[in-house]
């Protein structure tokens, strides 16, 4: 009876690894079957040109390193898209200081702006100002659309403007105002009248 007990066990113990492989295999094919599936992340959405925020009434002002005020962004209302990352900004009113403190103001009824609004485009009746200061005098410009430029300190335009700096007046059909060299250039059907200086 051992004999035959033994016997039997020799023979199962030849089969035993291919039972065990065969039990691990039907594990292995329950544990797949049952485990959740989990669906590929849908890919991200392209931004669309639409407002993701917005303000109204609004005051935006920027500072530079030693905390003075460097430029002051004033409108109706404002709305940023994502896509862009530019502000639009309604019935806009802006305030800028260069190194040396002066000021130059600006207004039109619409302005896009960058990220940072280092670039400001005026857009409709814009009109953009520097008061006068010991040897410059007051300069403005009047045009439907000025691009400024605020790092470069300059400012263009590919539509008809008018430029009037102290008593002295001049009308293109284009624009580049470089106001770190004092160079202006007008480009078109150029127009002007200047005032006769005054001596000393």
């Amino acid at each position: 009876m051992i004999r035959r007990l033994l016997s039997a066990w020799e023979r199962v113990s030849l089969y035993l690894p291919m039972l065990l492989m065969g039990v691990l295999a039907l594990l292995t094919y329950w544990l797949v079957r049952s485990a959740p599936v989990f669906e590929a992340s849908a890919p991200e959405k392209p931004a669309t040109h639409e407002p993701d925020y917005f303000a109204r009434q609004f005051s935006l002002k920027s500072f530079d390193a030693n905390g003075r005020l460097r430029s002051e962004i004033i409108g109706a209302e404002a709305r940023h898209y994502r896509d862009t990352d530019n502000l639009e900004i309604d019935r806009v009113q802006i305030r800028s200081f260069d190194n040396k403190g002066q000021l130059t103001e600006a207004t039109a009824l619409r302005a896009i702006t960058n990220s940072d609004a280092s670039q400001v485009q005026l857009i409709g009746n814009a009109h953009v100002v520097r008061a006068a200061v010991a040897d410059k005098p007051r300069l403005s410009l009047k045009s439907e659309f000025l691009h400024a430029d605020l790092d470069t300190e300059r400012v263009r335009t590919d539509k008809p403007v008018e430029l009037v700096r102290g008593d002295d007046r001049f009308t293109a059909n284009s624009m580049d105002f470089d106001n770190i060299d004092q160079v202006v250039r007008l480009d078109g059907r150029v127009r002007g009248t200047l005032a006769p200086r005054r001596g000393p």
